[in-house]
């Protein structure tokens, strides 16, 4: 029997912001801006200022306007009706189904260098990790938000933050002893090479790397005076996650050469690095344990926020009432579960691309640009709530007014509108079948994506 869903008040500001660094900073994500060297602020800068800033902002307007829980579902809703909402609800949640394989392909990879760091580039190794990872953090949520949350604090203390500031210390140290320095820090050096456009593609990788602000909406209710501490949760989170990547960056650039990076090992490559420089070897595998616990926060915090969400979708008839279950931690056991079989079935593609790299950014391209779409939609109907429904109480308003809520999200737009067109190439430094086979699985892949919430709602309707 379906049981009513009621949240109780058990996150504060600390845990709710610890729920968003865990969302959003993934140690695995530093390799990828390392490759670019000092020129990673620039990047960095591009996408807070035009992604991540914009979204938080946005985020907060709409998360202490309308705190029911269901985050994305009911801000497009009160917008522009259920259909477009259950579409945006439905992005929010398949571009994270097919994100799992990636973030736990780098958590495999990162296990491997306690035994044997050679398996970090076998497939079947891989694949095997995945899904013993994602179905462990599937079961551990199953005991419900209290414990979620306790986990995804934890996890990112010891697992993010401790190794986060341990490379950053390591890589201070290193440049201020006079060692080898990979990259060099002049005004030059600063700006990317803009004239190879398959390089900037990376940039959509960024974009990916801040995107997930808006997953803490909904939990809303289960926030202690959400319309104050909300907004500070999303302060703290955001301060915290630039300072982690921009010097995490930094670290492994002048550690590791450009041309050894590799984009799901490079972390650890650079911890060998720099404990080997200073004879403190064993604790390579210590801190892959950290990083693989972190990565287990990330995954653990992800599993449950977008669910939730297709989860209000599902109570109010949009899905089959078989999804609507809830156990006695009111947790959406049976969405979870087939979320679960979604992800083993996409992990099967580190079986078919020629290596681990290539299939770990056709993964994120799809997932990059599936997501973009949804905060095109989320952006657009934060403009038009203002429009539709000034009455609405709002105890956090992005400030300026009319003028505002437009100069934000039309920044939003514009950026992920850009990201979105270079998403769909690959970078030059990523080895995929071909140029055909690449842009074929991307455009195909949204296409199929977007028309299956169409195709369920249309068939729900008629039910």
């Amino acid at each position: 029997m379906t049981k009513r869903f009621r949240p109780k008040r058990v996150l504060s500001t600390f845990v709710l912001a610890m729920i968003n660094v865990a969302i959003i900073v993934s140690l695995r994500g530093l390799p990828m801006l390392a490759e670019y060297g000092f020129a990673s602020l620039i990047f960095y800068a591009i996408a807070a200022v035009g992604f991540l800033i914009p979204v938080g902002l946005v985020s907060a307007e709409l998360a202490t306007g309308w705190p029911e829980t269901g985050g994305v579902f009911i801000w497009v809703s009160k917008a522009f009706g259920p259909r477009v909402g259950f579409i945006a609800v439905f992005l929010q949640w398949i571009q994270n189904v097919i994100w799992y394989p990636t973030v736990l392909s780098f958590t495999a990879a990162t296990i491997s260098y306690i035994f044997n760091p050679a398996l970090a580039s076998n497939r079947y190794y891989n694949l095997i990790m995945i899904l013993f990872i994602y179905w462990g953090a599937t079961l551990l949520n199953f005991r419900g938000m209290k414990v979620s949350g306790f986990v995804s604090t934890f996890c990112v203390i010891i697992g993010t933050l401790v190794p986060g500031a341990v490379i950053i210390v390591l890589g201070i140290l290193w440049f201020i002893s006079g060692n080898p320095m990979q990259i060099t820090f002049t005004w030059d050096t600063l700006f990317p090479n803009f004239t190879n456009f398959g390089n900037i593609v990376f940039l959509a990788g960024v974009f990916l790397l801040f995107s997930g602000m808006e997953v803490s909406a909904v939990h809303a209710k289960e926030v202690k005076d959400p319309q104050k501490n909300y907004p500070k949760a999303i302060l703290l989170s955001t301060l915290i996650i630039l300072a982690v990547f921009i010097l995490g960056s930094l670290a492994i650039a002048i550690v590791v050469p450009q041309k050894d990076i590799s984009l799901v090992a490079g972390l650890l490559q650079a911890f060998s690095s720099l404990f080997e420089s200073y004879h403190l070897s064993f604790l390579t595998p210590i801190i892959a344990v950290m990083i693989a616990i972190g990565a287990l926060g990330q995954v653990t915090s992800w599993i449950v926020g977008p669910s939730k969400g297709l989860f209000a979708t599902a109570r109010e008839g949009f899905l089959p009432k078989y999804l609507t279950h809830v156990n006695n931690h009111q947790v959406p056991t049976h969405l979870l579960s087939i979320q679960g079989c979604i992800v083993t079935l996409l992990s099967l593609i580190f079986l078919f691309m020629p290596t681990v790299s290539s299939s770990y950014w056709l993964l994120s391209a799809l997932t990059i640009n599936l997501y973009l779409i949804m905060y095109l939609i989320i952006y657009v109907a934060a403009v038009y709530l203002r429009y539709k429904h000034p009455e609405v109480k709002r105890p956090y308003k992005v400030p300026g007014g009319k003028w505002g809520i437009w100069l934000v999200s039309g920044v939003g737009i514009l950026c992920a509108l850009f990201a979105f067109f270079i998403g769909l190439l690959p970078p030059t430094a990523i080895q995929s079948e071909s140029l055909t086979f690449h842009l074929s699985f991307l455009l195909i892949g949204i296409f199929v994506v977007i028309c299956i919430p169409l195709i369920i709602f249309e068939m729900q309707k008629k039910r």
